[in-house]
């Protein structure tokens, strides 16, 4: 194998599309910092028990572990931040109020979460801890919505489920892990006769129930079937009141339910929701209500908040323009050695041009030249 082929569903990103992720990263942190959202910076890796605290299996199975040479004990590559700033929340910062913590980094997945995705998102969130009511959860949801907005990205619509529906229509009943995790995976796959069938030495009402949620996936109209399916359970019926909440404050941002959507990691305990963007192949944005993701860590705190992927991003954002820069000879003389000193002093992208090669300027558009006129350096139009 040649020494350069890097690992499947890893690649280097290259000049131009660097630049615009990390012009992108620019924009969304200063978007966030614009409704408060302080900027923190977890460590790539952890104690694996730190790390996997509370967030289930799915996540444990995205993680790449090594040991720490100097302890001997087991670290992990962080495959979601979240976690780890629900720990920064608790322990470090340990504020009794709200606290809003934004983040962007790179994460690190053992497979890829669907076909030709990167195992090495650049993931940037926002969240907001200390609020129990909907209003975080509309403030969390406006971020991301104005987070898209920034980038000129106008055609989305939003998806939203909960994640009390299906705890709460099983309240009661016995399941071992691996069948409730079973019967997950095939409501969030829309498939009935597996539904029945693993649902089967449960009670009537709740068989029933969950066959019924399969099909609640829509526009509004699922909310008031939904609300005469659960009249039996009040749970149900306060998530599906919440639900209606969200989606009239989104107004007229096309917005769709699905009430069987079981996707994303174990510590959702609340309001869910996606957005989905013209040209992304799944949902860009994922986020909701998770209260216990601070459990594990001593300090149980009500949070909401969401997440992207940059490098996702990038390729469903309108190209941007290139950097408008100067041109100047490569030289040693004093004075112009000055001059382009002076102008990237103030801002200005200079870029000299080596010998022999005057026509090979890359990923700047050199509007402007610096020259020579009767020995003072001045910049002229191209």
């Amino acid at each position: 194998m040649s020494a350069w082929v890097l690992p499947d569903h890893i690649a280097d990103v290259l000049p131009s599309e660097a630049r615009h992720i990390e012009e992108l990263r620019r924009l969304y942190l200063d978007t966030a910092r614009g409704y408060g959202y302080e900027l923190v910076m977890p460590p790539l890796l952890e104690y694996l028990e730190s790390l996997l605290s509370g967030t289930g299996r799915a996540l444990d199975l995205q993680t790449f572990k090594l040991v720490d040479q100097l302890s001997g004990r087991t670290l992990g590559l962080r495959a979601d931040t979240t976690p780890q700033v629900a720990r920064i929340d608790a322990h470090l910062l340990n504020r009794a109020g709200v606290t809003r913590l934004c983040y962007c980094g790179p994460v690190l997945h053992t497979r890829p979460d669907r076909p030709f995705a990167t195992r090495e998102p650049l993931q940037f969130g926002a969240e907001i801890y200390g609020h129990a009511g909907l209003e975080a959860d509309l403030e969390v949801l406006q971020l991301a919505l104005d987070s898209l907005k920034a980038v000129n990205l106008h055609n989305f619509s939003v998806d939203l489920s909960d994640a009390r529906i299906v705890p709460a229509l099983l309240e009661g009943v016995t399941l071992t892990p691996d069948a409730r995790d079973a019967l997950h995976a095939a409501l969030a796959s829309k498939d009935v006769p597996a539904v029945r069938a693993l649902t089967a030495n449960l009670p009537a009402p709740v068989q029933t129930a969950l066959v019924a949620l399969v099909r609640l996936y829509g526009d509004a109209s699922v909310l008031a079937q939904a609300e005469q399916t659960f009249a039996a359970w009040p749970k149900v019926q306060q998530a599906l009141t919440e639900l209606r909440q969200v989606a009239a404050d989104l107004g007229d941002v096309p917005t769709t339910f699905d009430l069987a959507d079981l996707r994303g990691y174990a510590y959702y305990s609340g309001v869910r929701f996606a957005i989905y963007v013209s040209g992304a192949s799944d949902a860009l944005v994922r986020g909701g209500r998770y209260d216990e993701v601070g459990a594990v860590f001593g300090r149980k705190r009500p949070a909401a908040g969401f997440s992207l992927d940059l490098k996702e991003l990038v390729s469903v954002v309108p190209a941007r323009a290139l950097k408008a820069a100067i041109r100047a000879p490569w030289g040693t003389a004093k004075g112009l050695r000055e001059a382009i000193a002076h102008l990237r002093a103030h801002g200005d992208t200079v870029v000299c041009v080596m010998p022999g090669h005057e026509s090979e300027v890359d990923e700047f558009d050199c509007d402007r030249v610096l020259v020579d006129v009767n020995g003072q350096w001045v910049v002229q139009a191209l």
